[in-house]
């Protein structure tokens, strides 16, 4: 299956008065999912949090492989997923998804 997506990155910056928050970055990727798969968590809770175990391999540009430690989601399926590891193999990067992304996005 194919892949074209939103991928998150992120900048820790000084707002000042001691207040940190990540600057999101967004980047177009296109790639391959290799693996898809999903799994309702329910534990105490009226709805199911949902986890992914999806694996894509994306074709990184320069700045994707620059930043691979700043990326903190990947679009898909309609929503954000944040990226619980990654893996290099150049030129490419295995993105392995989580749980749902809550964190900031870009202004």
């Amino acid at each position: 299956m194919k892949f074209f997506g939103r991928i998150g990155f992120g900048k820790t910056v000084d707002r000042g008065n001691g207040n940190w928050e990540d600057e999101i970055t967004e980047r177009q990727l296109f790639g391959d999912v290799i693996k898809d798969t999903r799994r309702f968590v329910s534990a105490d809770k009226v709805n199911p949090d949902i986890t992914i175990s999806n694996s894509i391999s994306v074709v990184a540009d320069s700045y994707a492989i620059e930043n691979t430690s700043a990326i903190r989601y990947v679009e898909w399926a309609g929503a954000l997923y944040t990226v619980s590891d990654f893996e290099i193999q150049s030129p490419r990067l295995i993105l392995r998804l989580g749980g749902v992304y809550n964190g900031p996005r870009p202004v």
